[in-house]
């Protein structure tokens, strides 16, 4: 089995350094130029299924990376992004002002951070492990994952078994990199990380 994970496309309030978690807003035309880029990257692929985030950024990625192929788009809830409760909307800068304490926990110290109304890390890496258990079972050969930021970062953390400390060094990747994972014997191995090669021919 081989599961093909990739980032939305950027949005408006990636542009603007607005925090979405549980909120959306909509691709900009670089970010479906990039989802597109990325659909004829994987044309190739026969893909037997796409799991995406149900929030619409993600969804929308998912079927401009489908194009006109029959393969199904299965939303899972395990895939949303972080909720940051009352971030959500926010801008970076006013989050930083307003909260430093819990911001800089969240940016640079995750064991210690403590939501205001939102999920916590813990939260977050639970669903993640759950959702790879449970397409580790499937009897599928090639799957496509379109998420969000923080989800990939634990998807790469639990796969390297990487600390919480190390998690928070990963950085937050391009919208439409692309990872590749194969999984052999129960465990899953990572055979491409980071790749934005089709974004040098937009």
């Amino acid at each position: 089995m081989k599961i093909y994970i990739t980032r939305h496309g950027t949005t408006e309030w990636n542009i603007s350094r607005r925090l979405q978690g549980w909120k959306d807003s909509n691709l900009t035309k670089e970010g479906i130029k990039n989802a597109i880029s990325l659909g004829k990257r994987l044309a190739s692929i026969d893909f037997d299924v796409i799991y995406s985030s149900p929030q619409n950024r993600a969804v929308e990625t998912a079927k401009l990376i489908r194009a006109k192929r029959d393969i199904p788009i299965v939303n899972h809830k395990a895939l949303r992004e972080m909720r940051y409760g009352i971030w959500e909307g926010m801008t970076l800068d006013d989050i930083d002002k307003n909260y430093p304490e819990e911001f800089h926990n969240y940016v640079n110290n995750p064991d210690a951070y403590i939501p205001v109304d939102g999920e916590t890390y813990n939260d977050l890496f639970k669903r993640v492990d759950d959702f790879l258990e449970e397409i580790i079972e499937k009897d599928d050969r090639n799957i496509l994952v379109v998420t969000h930021g923080i989800p990939i970062k634990a998807i790469i953390a639990k796969i390297k078994g990487l600390s919480i400390e190390e998690f928070a060094k990963i950085p937050i990747y391009t919208g439409t990199s692309l990872h590749i994972f194969e999984v052999k014997d129960g465990r899953i191995h990572i055979v491409v990380e980071d790749d934005i090669s089709h974004l040098e021919s937009i």
